[in-house]
């Protein structure tokens, strides 16, 4: 295993926390939301209740749960708030971890050159139509 100093490894934790806007569920296999921490208001996630299904309360997780024995990781999922989120879903036995690191500038950074690669590729598509 690749060893990385504890130094490193708080400064990517803290990074991640400030940056990315960390936010986490922890959620049952019966699907009941047992915990959650972090910065889900970033994403239009208030007012959770523990105990109630978590499907019922953030709903891009309809269909994903209970998650199987494979980590899953969903990028640039658009929430029904509008924000932009990677969504990492680490399955235990008991629980389903779910992490969420915003992803908005990823996107618009992706979505900006795909936009230049299209104006050039319709460029190209003009020149030797001529």
């Amino acid at each position: 295993m690749l060893h990385i100093p504890v130094f490193v490894i708080t400064y990517i934790l803290s990074f991640l926390a400030a940056e990315s806007s960390l936010a986490y569920l922890l959620v049952n296999k019966d699907g009941s939301l047992l915990a959650w921490g972090g910065k889900l208001a970033a994403y239009g996630i208030t007012n959770l209740c523990e105990g109630k299904n978590a499907k019922e309360q953030v709903i891009f997780l309809e269909g994903l749960l209970p998650f199987d024995d494979t980590s899953l990781f969903l990028p640039f999922i658009q929430t029904e708030y509008g924000s932009c989120v990677d969504v990492h879903i680490l399955p235990t036995k008991k629980v389903d971890w779910i992490l969420l690191l915003d992803s908005s500038c990823d996107r618009n950074d992706l979505f900006s050159i795909q936009q230049k690669a299209n104006d050039f590729k319709l460029l190209q598509e003009k020149l030797n139509r001529k």
